[in-house]
């Protein structure tokens, strides 16, 4: 399903999006202990995109995201990462709207 997917890059994370089989769009997280080494830090990142992901869902009708880190993800701040989302989000909308 993926391999038809859209990828986004951003410095910390790539973004995978792929048109869905439900409803409703669905997020999965792939934050490897390779990329970001300590559990705090990967569940710091995993909040942060889930909340990003949660406000930005009604935009995304019909559409699977998969969320992989990268090596800088682990020294990013919440708002760099928030930011970087947010841009995400909206490069994924208007791919769906055009």
């Amino acid at each position: 399903m993926f391999s038809s997917g859209r990828k986004h890059v951003s410095d910390g994370l790539v973004v995978i999006a792929a048109p869905g089989g439900t409803s409703r769009s669905r997020l999965g997280l792939a934050l490897a202990k390779k990329r970001i080494r300590r559990a705090v830090d990967r569940n710091r990142v995993k909040r942060v995109i889930r909340e990003s992901f949660r406000h930005a869902r009604y935009r995304l009708p019909h559409t699977d995201v998969v969320v992989l880190a990268r090596s800088k993800t682990a020294t990013m701040s919440n708002a760099v990462l928030a930011e970087q989302l947010a841009t995400i989000w909206q490069r994924i909308e208007h791919k769906k709207r055009g």
